[in-house]
């Protein structure tokens, strides 16, 4: 059995460097900046249009927040969804372990993937609702899966690989939902749990496995109704923690910032102790946990975002630019300026500490020792606790993903068992202990990565008419047919709804 997982660990590795290699991170790096010169920088010239959209209408827009009498949810649930699945573990230990490796110059770069990931993830929220369908529960369905097979399959001589990319890519999301969007969240949890508390792993497993199956078995509405609760009150209290601690080092501004640019560029050594890295380094670090955090390009969220009661396509795209703005550009710059402003990174070399008052520190333990300096006992406990909110959240998030992939590649009926098994599959993922199921969910998450940037390149210019026809009738008055759906059905009964107003 030793020797069977070690080879099926050295054929995950070589996947897993060619799914996470530099060609990978080019292309999406590459789709990024194609969607964004295509919207003529969209995030940046509608800036005022798409925050007064999102969460400047929370407030005051009751079709925003205002919950559906149908299967749909509102596009501020959607959101949360969204931002459960992504604001997760790797918010707190995804950006400390790129800072470690990468060195401080790897926030530059993480926030550069994350300026252009804003209209990567616009772009697949657009053709996300642009494509959906209602299924016989009347519930909407959506996703990378979709536009592969409608969209790119609509295209000459494409039918066939529409369909089959679509089907890898459910494939690769439905298993992903049982690594990275289940085990290794869990794991994290039962491992603060009992680190901060002393609470045993298997009791942490029965817990967190009732309260999911409460909340997962009730469908999206439920999952959607508790993450609108979660996911703001989570995030705020972050924030607070992390911009308390940040303030109490202000005068370190100048020099973590000075530390950010001259590592991203190798003007500084930024090996946090692993030699010969440098610009290359800091560029992959920033990238991957970029990405790892706010999901641009997987093709993950749209699958909740389908779930919205919009209209426009281009306004859930907008929410799609604000989930990576808060996601990486807000929390995991918060993440990065609390340990970089911590004294735990020496600022002039980029180099970590490795132990601090007798503690080894790595990537897992270093926003926890950060709060301990500044909080005592009290702010290791926030952190276990910061943790474990947003792990659940997560775990809630994918679950609805894997649920949508299995709805895809089985029918309808087969979801319930799908949510059966994922439940089941907590309990495993709070008593594991370090295997290599984290390695094979990171591999299948990268793997969702590729087809859906094939669709979203290919749809591009799609998108790109889109936006243009949203940008002619709300942004300069122009009375001409709003671009909604693909489906002609949808399409008329929309643009009627629209039409008085609806929208």
């Amino acid at each position: 059995m030793d020797a069977f997982l070690q080879i099926v660990s050295n054929v995950n590795g070589i996947v897993n460097n060619i799914v996470w290699g530099w060609p990978a991170l080019i292309l999406l790096g590459f789709v990024g900046v194609l969607t964004t010169c295509l919207t003529k920088f969209f995030q940046l010239t509608h800036i005022k249009h798409w925050m007064k959209n999102t969460i400047g209408a929370i407030f005051k827009d009751k079709n925003v927040t205002g919950h559906t009498a149908d299967k749909s949810i509102s596009q501020f649930q959607s959101l949360c969804t969204a931002l459960a699945a992504t604001v997760g573990t790797g918010n707190i230990v995804g950006v400390s372990g790129a800072i470690i490796v990468g060195g401080p110059g790897a926030v530059f770069w993480m926030w550069i993937i994350a300026f252009f990931g804003m209209m990567t993830n616009y772009s697949e929220n657009v053709l996300g609702i642009f494509y959906r369908r209602k299924n016989s529960k009347d519930e909407w369905s959506g996703g990378a899966m979709y536009y592969l097979r409608d969209g790119l399959g609509a295209k000459k001589g494409c039918k066939t690989i529409g369909y089959i990319l679509g089907i890898l890519f459910s494939i690769f999301c439905l298993l992903a939902s049982f690594g990275i969007g289940n085990m290794t969240q869990v794991n994290s949890i039962s491992g603060n749990m009992q680190a901060v508390f002393n609470v045993p792993t298997w009791i942490t497993g029965i817990v967190v496995m009732i309260v999911a199956a409460l909340v997962i078995v009730g469908g999206l509405k439920r999952i959607a109704s508790v993450t609108e609760k979660v996911v703001p009150f989570m995030v705020v209290i972050y924030m607070v923690g992390t911009i308390y601690i940040f303030l109490s080092n202000l005068t370190m501004i100048p020099a973590v910032f000075t530390a950010i640019f001259k590592g991203a560029f190798a003007m500084k050594a930024a090996t946090g102790g692993i030699i010969g890295s440098g610009i290359k380094l800091a560029i992959e670090q920033g990238m991957k946990r970029g990405v790892f955090s706010n999901e641009a390009g997987l093709g993950s969220s749209v699958m909740v975002h389908s779930n919205s009661n919009v209209k426009e396509p281009i306004r859930q795209g907008m929410w799609g630019i604000f989930e990576v703005f808060a996601d990486t550009i807000v929390v995991c710059t918060l993440t990065a300026f609390t340990v970089l402003s911590s004294g735990l990174v020496d600022l002039n070399t980029g180099m970590a500490v490795t132990e601090f008052n007798g503690i080894e520190i790595t990537k897992a333990n270093m926003i926890s020792t950060v709060f301990s300096i500044h909080f005592g006992k009290a702010g290791a406990a926030f952190v276990a606790i910061a943790i474990m909110l947003f792990a659940f959240s997560t775990a809630l998030g994918w679950s609805h993903y894997g649920s949508k992939a299995c709805e895809f590649l089985l029918g309808e009926k087969a979801t319930l068992a799908y949510k059966i098994i994922f439940v089941i599959a907590i309990f495993g993922g709070a008593v594991m202990g370090d295997n290599l199921a984290w390695d094979l969910a990171d591999t299948f998450n990268g793997l969702m990565m590729l087809p859906n940037l094939i669709g979203v390149v290919v749809l591009s210019p799609q998108v790109y008419e889109i936006t243009k026809n949203y940008v002619a009738r709300h942004l300069h008055g122009k009375d001409i047919e709003p671009m909604l759906s693909f489906w002609p059905d949808i399409q008329a009964e929309h643009a009627a709804e629209v039409k008085k107003g609806a929208e």
